[in-house]
Protein backbone atom coordinates (compact mmCIF):
# COMPACT_ATOMS: atom_id res chain seq x y z
CA UNK A 1 0.00 0.00 0.00
CA UNK A 2 1.00 3.16 -1.22
CA UNK A 3 2.09 5.87 2.05
CA UNK A 4 2.91 9.51 0.90
CA UNK A 5 5.69 11.23 2.71
CA UNK A 6 5.11 14.14 4.81
CA UNK A 7 3.98 17.25 3.12
CA UNK A 8 5.17 20.60 3.81
CA UNK A 9 4.02 23.98 2.15
CA UNK A 10 6.67 26.34 0.44
CA UNK A 11 5.14 30.16 0.06
CA UNK A 12 7.09 32.48 -1.84
CA UNK A 13 6.83 35.82 -1.48
CA UNK A 14 9.38 37.64 -4.76
CA UNK A 15 9.52 41.31 -4.17
CA UNK A 16 12.82 42.44 -2.07
CA UNK A 17 13.55 46.66 -1.24
CA UNK A 18 16.73 45.76 -3.82
CA UNK A 19 18.10 42.80 -4.81
CA UNK A 20 21.40 41.52 -3.27
CA UNK A 21 24.48 40.79 -5.89
CA UNK A 22 24.79 37.28 -4.94
CA UNK A 23 21.33 36.12 -4.91
CA UNK A 24 19.93 33.97 -7.70
CA UNK A 25 16.47 33.17 -6.26
CA UNK A 26 13.34 34.20 -7.92
CA UNK A 27 12.94 37.93 -6.41
CA UNK A 28 12.13 41.02 -7.72
CA UNK A 29 12.69 44.80 -6.56
CA UNK A 30 10.32 47.80 -6.71
CA UNK A 31 6.20 47.08 -6.35
CA UNK A 32 5.48 49.73 -4.24
CA UNK A 33 2.97 49.21 -2.34
CA UNK A 34 2.69 45.27 -3.04
CA UNK A 35 -0.28 43.87 -3.84
CA UNK A 36 -0.74 42.14 -1.11
CA UNK A 37 -4.90 41.23 -1.22
CA UNK A 38 -3.90 40.16 -5.19
CA UNK A 39 -1.39 37.85 -4.48
CA UNK A 40 -2.94 36.25 -1.64
CA UNK A 41 -5.85 35.81 -3.39
CA UNK A 42 -3.66 34.43 -5.85
CA UNK A 43 -1.81 31.76 -3.77
CA UNK A 44 -5.14 31.03 -2.55
CA UNK A 45 -7.01 30.09 -5.98
CA UNK A 46 -4.00 28.13 -6.53
CA UNK A 47 -4.38 25.99 -3.72
CA UNK A 48 -7.30 24.95 -4.56
CA UNK A 49 -6.24 23.95 -8.42
CA UNK A 50 -3.52 21.62 -6.21
CA UNK A 51 -6.04 20.30 -4.22
CA UNK A 52 -6.96 17.11 -6.09
CA UNK A 53 -3.04 16.43 -6.01
CA UNK A 54 -2.64 16.52 -2.24
CA UNK A 55 -6.35 15.21 -1.23
CA UNK A 56 -6.70 13.56 1.70
CA UNK A 57 -3.15 15.05 2.87
CA UNK A 58 -2.39 16.96 5.82
CA UNK A 59 0.39 20.06 6.10
CA UNK A 60 2.55 19.39 8.28
CA UNK A 61 5.08 22.84 8.00
CA UNK A 62 5.22 26.28 6.01
CA UNK A 63 7.31 28.19 5.29
CA UNK A 64 7.47 31.67 3.74
CA UNK A 65 10.36 32.73 1.79
CA UNK A 66 11.57 34.93 -0.90
CA UNK A 67 12.02 37.92 -1.56
CA UNK A 68 11.48 39.38 1.81
CA UNK A 69 8.45 38.14 3.25
CA UNK A 70 8.59 40.16 5.62
CA UNK A 71 7.95 42.99 3.56
CA UNK A 72 4.26 41.58 3.50
CA UNK A 73 2.07 42.90 6.61
CA UNK A 74 0.67 40.15 9.39
CA UNK A 75 -2.76 40.87 8.35
CA UNK A 76 -1.59 39.40 5.06
CA UNK A 77 0.33 36.53 6.37
CA UNK A 78 -3.03 36.02 8.58
CA UNK A 79 -5.40 36.52 5.59
CA UNK A 80 -3.09 33.44 3.75
CA UNK A 81 -2.87 31.09 6.92
CA UNK A 82 -6.72 31.29 7.10
CA UNK A 83 -7.40 30.54 3.64
CA UNK A 84 -4.80 27.10 3.79
CA UNK A 85 -6.65 26.13 7.17
CA UNK A 86 -10.16 26.56 5.51
CA UNK A 87 -8.93 24.42 2.62
CA UNK A 88 -6.91 21.81 4.21
CA UNK A 89 -5.82 20.27 7.10
CA UNK A 90 -2.69 22.10 8.55
CA UNK A 91 -1.41 20.18 11.80
CA UNK A 92 -2.29 22.06 14.68
CA UNK A 93 1.95 21.99 16.20
CA UNK A 94 2.67 22.97 12.37
CA UNK A 95 5.80 24.86 12.19
CA UNK A 96 5.37 28.02 10.60
CA UNK A 97 8.42 29.72 9.34
CA UNK A 98 8.92 33.41 7.84
CA UNK A 99 12.10 34.81 6.59
CA UNK A 100 12.65 38.09 7.15
CA UNK A 101 15.61 40.90 7.06
CA UNK A 102 16.74 43.10 9.13
CA UNK A 103 15.96 46.32 7.56
CA UNK A 104 12.35 45.00 6.05
CA UNK A 105 11.23 45.10 10.20
CA UNK A 106 10.39 46.58 13.29
CA UNK A 107 8.30 45.21 16.86
CA UNK A 108 5.14 45.87 15.75
CA UNK A 109 5.54 43.97 12.64
CA UNK A 110 7.07 41.02 14.48
CA UNK A 111 4.43 40.95 17.35
CA UNK A 112 1.62 40.80 14.75
CA UNK A 113 3.76 38.01 12.60
CA UNK A 114 3.99 35.90 15.78
CA UNK A 115 0.05 36.83 16.43
CA UNK A 116 -1.16 35.79 13.26
CA UNK A 117 0.56 31.99 14.08
CA UNK A 118 3.85 31.96 12.64
CA UNK A 119 5.63 30.40 15.02
CA UNK A 120 9.23 30.77 13.47
CA UNK A 121 11.45 33.38 12.50
CA UNK A 122 14.68 32.72 10.29
CA UNK A 123 16.44 36.47 10.29
CA UNK A 124 19.09 36.97 7.70
CA UNK A 125 21.74 38.94 9.29
CA UNK A 126 24.30 37.55 6.86
CA UNK A 127 26.67 39.95 8.85
CA UNK A 128 27.47 41.65 11.61
CA UNK A 129 30.44 43.65 9.96
CA UNK A 130 29.42 46.94 8.57
CA UNK A 131 32.36 46.46 5.85
CA UNK A 132 31.15 43.23 5.09
CA UNK A 133 27.24 43.99 5.05
CA UNK A 134 28.12 47.14 2.53
CA UNK A 135 29.82 44.64 0.21
CA UNK A 136 27.40 41.92 0.01
CA UNK A 137 24.75 44.71 -0.90
CA UNK A 138 22.36 44.64 1.96
CA UNK A 139 20.27 47.31 2.72
CA UNK A 140 20.57 47.29 6.96
CA UNK A 141 23.86 47.96 8.94
CA UNK A 142 25.40 45.92 11.90
CA UNK A 143 23.13 48.50 14.55
CA UNK A 144 20.16 47.33 12.41
CA UNK A 145 21.25 43.66 12.66
CA UNK A 146 21.62 43.46 16.35
CA UNK A 147 18.68 45.53 16.75
CA UNK A 148 17.01 43.10 14.62
CA UNK A 149 17.94 40.24 16.21
CA UNK A 150 17.26 41.38 19.40
CA UNK A 151 13.91 42.03 18.72
CA UNK A 152 13.34 39.10 17.01
CA UNK A 153 14.55 37.46 20.03
CA UNK A 154 12.14 39.08 22.27
CA UNK A 155 9.22 37.68 20.26
CA UNK A 156 9.65 34.38 19.33
CA UNK A 157 11.04 31.30 21.14
CA UNK A 158 12.49 29.36 17.34
CA UNK A 159 14.77 31.55 15.98
CA UNK A 160 17.18 30.82 13.32
CA UNK A 161 20.15 33.34 12.28
CA UNK A 162 21.69 33.35 8.42
CA UNK A 163 25.09 33.74 8.03
CA UNK A 164 27.49 33.84 5.46
CA UNK A 165 31.09 33.32 5.29
CA UNK A 166 33.99 33.54 2.61
CA UNK A 167 32.89 37.16 1.93
CA UNK A 168 34.82 39.69 -0.01
CA UNK A 169 38.35 39.82 2.01
CA UNK A 170 37.14 38.34 4.79
CA UNK A 171 39.36 37.01 7.21
CA UNK A 172 38.60 34.10 9.50
CA UNK A 173 38.86 35.84 12.53
CA UNK A 174 36.49 38.11 11.32
CA UNK A 175 34.18 35.13 10.79
CA UNK A 176 34.28 33.91 13.94
CA UNK A 177 33.62 36.98 15.44
CA UNK A 178 30.37 37.42 13.22
CA UNK A 179 29.22 33.93 14.75
CA UNK A 180 30.49 35.04 18.27
CA UNK A 181 27.80 38.09 17.70
CA UNK A 182 25.11 35.80 16.34
CA UNK A 183 25.69 33.47 19.94
CA UNK A 184 24.87 36.47 21.59
CA UNK A 185 21.26 36.25 20.62
CA UNK A 186 21.23 32.69 21.70
CA UNK A 187 19.64 31.40 18.76
CA UNK A 188 17.91 28.09 18.56
CA UNK A 189 19.21 27.50 14.94
CA UNK A 190 22.03 29.08 13.03
CA UNK A 191 23.09 28.63 9.02
CA UNK A 192 26.25 29.36 8.23
CA UNK A 193 26.42 29.45 4.06
CA UNK A 194 29.65 29.42 2.55
CA UNK A 195 29.44 32.38 -0.29
CA UNK A 196 28.78 30.94 -3.66
CA UNK A 197 29.30 33.35 -6.94
CA UNK A 198 25.68 31.37 -8.84
CA UNK A 199 25.15 32.07 -12.44
CA UNK A 200 23.26 34.97 -13.44
CA UNK A 201 24.07 37.02 -10.15
CA UNK A 202 25.75 40.58 -10.00
CA UNK A 203 28.53 38.93 -8.04
CA UNK A 204 29.07 36.20 -11.09
CA UNK A 205 29.50 39.20 -13.64
CA UNK A 206 32.05 40.59 -12.08
CA UNK A 207 33.53 38.64 -9.54
CA UNK A 208 34.86 40.37 -6.11
CA UNK A 209 37.71 39.74 -3.94
CA UNK A 210 36.96 36.38 -2.13
CA UNK A 211 39.15 33.70 -0.04
CA UNK A 212 40.57 31.06 -1.66
CA UNK A 213 39.42 27.63 -1.51
CA UNK A 214 41.79 26.65 1.36
CA UNK A 215 41.15 29.70 3.52
CA UNK A 216 37.24 29.38 3.57
CA UNK A 217 37.59 25.80 4.13
CA UNK A 218 39.09 26.38 7.42
CA UNK A 219 36.69 29.56 8.14
CA UNK A 220 34.11 26.84 8.12
CA UNK A 221 36.25 24.14 10.07
CA UNK A 222 36.33 27.01 12.65
CA UNK A 223 32.69 27.94 12.59
CA UNK A 224 31.59 24.50 12.85
CA UNK A 225 34.23 24.04 15.93
CA UNK A 226 32.72 27.33 17.87
CA UNK A 227 29.16 26.31 17.27
CA UNK A 228 29.65 22.52 18.23
CA UNK A 229 31.57 24.02 21.77
CA UNK A 230 28.22 26.40 22.16
CA UNK A 231 26.02 22.85 22.34
CA UNK A 232 24.36 23.32 18.25
CA UNK A 233 24.69 20.28 16.48
CA UNK A 234 25.60 20.36 13.51
CA UNK A 235 23.33 18.21 11.48
CA UNK A 236 22.54 19.44 7.78
CA UNK A 237 25.90 20.93 5.23
CA UNK A 238 25.45 24.59 6.82
CA UNK A 239 22.49 23.92 9.30
CA UNK A 240 23.51 23.67 13.20
CA UNK A 241 20.74 23.41 15.51
CA UNK A 242 19.67 23.15 19.66
CA UNK A 243 18.73 19.08 20.38
CA UNK A 244 15.00 19.58 19.21
CA UNK A 245 15.61 22.63 17.16
CA UNK A 246 16.55 21.25 13.99
CA UNK A 247 14.17 22.86 10.93
CA UNK A 248 11.41 20.49 10.07
CA UNK A 249 10.42 22.22 7.20
CA UNK A 250 14.47 21.66 5.64
CA UNK A 251 14.16 18.17 7.18
CA UNK A 252 11.47 17.36 5.04
CA UNK A 253 13.29 18.29 2.28
CA UNK A 254 16.19 16.39 2.94
CA UNK A 255 14.73 13.53 3.46
CA UNK A 256 13.02 13.06 0.08
CA UNK A 257 9.47 14.51 1.77
CA UNK A 258 6.74 16.33 0.05
CA UNK A 259 6.59 20.05 -0.66
CA UNK A 260 3.52 21.95 -2.94
CA UNK A 261 5.17 25.23 -3.84
CA UNK A 262 2.74 28.15 -4.12
CA UNK A 263 3.86 31.64 -5.39
CA UNK A 264 6.11 33.31 -8.25
CA UNK A 265 8.97 31.25 -9.23
CA UNK A 266 8.20 28.13 -6.89
CA UNK A 267 8.76 24.82 -7.00
CA UNK A 268 7.27 22.02 -6.14
CA UNK A 269 7.38 17.95 -5.29
CA UNK A 270 4.35 15.67 -5.10
CA UNK A 271 4.33 11.22 -4.97
CA UNK A 272 1.93 9.27 -5.89
CA UNK A 273 1.23 5.85 -5.66
CA UNK A 274 2.92 3.55 -8.32
CA UNK A 275 1.69 2.61 -11.90
CA UNK A 276 0.33 -0.75 -10.91
CA UNK A 277 1.03 -1.77 -14.27
CA UNK A 278 4.50 -0.23 -14.88
CA UNK A 279 5.03 2.30 -17.68
CA UNK A 280 2.93 0.65 -20.16
CA UNK A 281 -0.29 -0.28 -18.10
CA UNK A 282 0.04 -3.85 -18.19
CA UNK A 283 0.94 -5.90 -15.12
CA UNK A 284 3.94 -7.42 -16.31
CA UNK A 285 7.69 -7.53 -15.63
CA UNK A 286 7.74 -3.59 -16.59
CA UNK A 287 5.12 -2.93 -13.64
CA UNK A 288 7.11 -0.39 -11.15
CA UNK A 289 7.06 -0.24 -7.52
CA UNK A 290 8.77 3.27 -7.73
CA UNK A 291 6.16 6.00 -6.54
CA UNK A 292 4.98 8.47 -9.44
CA UNK A 293 6.96 11.33 -8.33
CA UNK A 294 6.07 15.06 -10.21
CA UNK A 295 7.99 18.19 -9.82
CA UNK A 296 6.02 21.37 -11.00
CA UNK A 297 7.46 25.14 -11.21
CA UNK A 298 4.73 28.27 -11.29
CA UNK A 299 5.01 31.48 -13.31
CA UNK A 300 8.23 33.17 -12.25
CA UNK A 301 6.74 37.08 -13.28
CA UNK A 302 4.43 37.69 -10.68
CA UNK A 303 2.10 39.69 -12.52
CA UNK A 304 1.95 36.75 -14.74
CA UNK A 305 1.98 34.69 -11.73
CA UNK A 306 -0.93 36.28 -10.23
CA UNK A 307 -3.11 36.61 -14.21
CA UNK A 308 -2.54 32.71 -14.52
CA UNK A 309 -3.21 31.61 -10.88
CA UNK A 310 -7.09 33.69 -10.78
CA UNK A 311 -7.71 32.06 -14.05
CA UNK A 312 -6.88 28.96 -12.91
CA UNK A 313 -3.25 27.92 -13.90
CA UNK A 314 -0.58 29.24 -11.78
CA UNK A 315 1.50 26.21 -12.47
CA UNK A 316 3.78 26.76 -16.28
CA UNK A 317 5.57 23.31 -16.32
CA UNK A 318 5.19 20.05 -14.58
CA UNK A 319 7.69 17.21 -15.30
CA UNK A 320 7.43 13.27 -13.74
CA UNK A 321 11.00 12.16 -11.78
CA UNK A 322 12.30 8.73 -14.08
CA UNK A 323 12.47 5.87 -12.16
CA UNK A 324 16.21 5.40 -12.94
CA UNK A 325 16.83 9.06 -11.39
CA UNK A 326 15.49 8.72 -8.43
CA UNK A 327 18.02 7.33 -6.32
CA UNK A 328 20.42 10.07 -7.17
CA UNK A 329 17.27 12.56 -6.39
CA UNK A 330 17.14 10.77 -3.02
CA UNK A 331 20.72 10.88 -2.23
CA UNK A 332 21.44 14.49 -3.13
CA UNK A 333 19.01 15.75 -0.95
CA UNK A 334 19.85 12.79 2.10
CA UNK A 335 23.64 12.95 2.03
CA UNK A 336 23.50 16.62 2.97
CA UNK A 337 22.82 15.66 6.89
CA UNK A 338 24.99 14.82 8.95
CA UNK A 339 23.09 11.52 10.14
CA UNK A 340 22.37 10.30 6.23
CA UNK A 341 19.90 8.12 5.63
CA UNK A 342 18.63 4.65 6.66
CA UNK A 343 17.92 1.96 3.75
CA UNK A 344 14.17 1.49 4.63
CA UNK A 345 13.59 5.06 4.05
CA UNK A 346 15.43 4.94 0.77
CA UNK A 347 13.51 2.32 -0.18
CA UNK A 348 10.67 3.72 1.39
CA UNK A 349 10.86 7.29 -0.49
CA UNK A 350 12.01 5.75 -3.77
CA UNK A 351 10.20 2.15 -4.01
CA UNK A 352 13.35 1.27 -5.14
CA UNK A 353 15.52 -2.18 -3.20
CA UNK A 354 19.03 -1.20 -1.72
CA UNK A 355 20.20 -3.31 -4.01
CA UNK A 356 19.83 -0.81 -6.69
CA UNK A 357 22.37 1.50 -4.64
CA UNK A 358 24.54 -0.88 -2.74
CA UNK A 359 27.03 -1.05 -5.24
CA UNK A 360 27.79 2.50 -5.05
CA UNK A 361 27.64 2.74 -1.41
CA UNK A 362 30.08 0.08 -1.05
CA UNK A 363 32.89 2.18 -3.37
CA UNK A 364 31.96 5.24 -1.57
CA UNK A 365 32.79 3.64 1.75
CA UNK A 366 35.98 2.33 0.42
CA UNK A 367 36.94 5.80 -0.67
CA UNK A 368 36.26 6.69 2.48
CA UNK A 369 33.37 9.21 1.73
CA UNK A 370 30.67 7.04 3.57
CA UNK A 371 30.40 4.77 6.79
CA UNK A 372 28.11 2.33 7.75
CA UNK A 373 26.34 1.72 11.54
CA UNK A 374 23.50 -1.35 11.00
CA UNK A 375 20.93 0.08 8.20
CA UNK A 376 22.59 3.89 8.08
CA UNK A 377 24.48 5.41 5.99
CA UNK A 378 26.16 8.16 6.68
CA UNK A 379 28.93 10.93 4.96
CA UNK A 380 32.71 10.67 6.75
CA UNK A 381 34.07 14.26 7.41
CA UNK A 382 36.48 13.31 4.32
CA UNK A 383 32.30 12.93 2.82
CA UNK A 384 30.91 15.97 3.57
CA UNK A 385 34.03 18.28 2.65
CA UNK A 386 34.27 16.48 -0.79
CA UNK A 387 29.85 16.14 -1.16
CA UNK A 388 30.27 16.60 -4.75
CA UNK A 389 32.42 14.05 -5.36
CA UNK A 390 30.47 11.21 -3.25
CA UNK A 391 27.51 12.50 -5.25
CA UNK A 392 28.66 12.17 -8.67
CA UNK A 393 29.48 8.69 -7.93
CA UNK A 394 25.67 8.17 -7.89
CA UNK A 395 24.84 9.89 -10.97
CA UNK A 396 22.31 8.17 -13.14
CA UNK A 397 23.88 6.94 -16.52
CA UNK A 398 22.22 8.20 -19.23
Amino acid sequence: MFNPPPLSLYVHLPWCVRKCPYCDFSSFEGADPLPEERYVAALLADLEQSLPRVWGRRIQTVFFGGGTPSLFSPEAANAFLEGVRARIPLNPFAEITLEANPGAIEADKFRGFREAGINRLSLGIQSFNPRHLQALGRIHDDREARRAAELARAHFDNLNLDLIYALPEQTAAEALEDVKAALAFAPDHLSAYHLTLEPGTAFHRAPPPIPDEDAAYAMQEEIAAALESAGYRHYETSAFARPGRECRHNLNYWQFGDYLGLGAGAHGKLSFPPQGGGRGGNADESATSAPRILRQARHRSPETYMEQALAGGGVESEQAVDDGDLPFEFLMNALRLTEGFSVPLFEERTGQPFSAIEGKLLEARGKGLLEREGEIWRPTERGRNFLNDLLELFLPEK
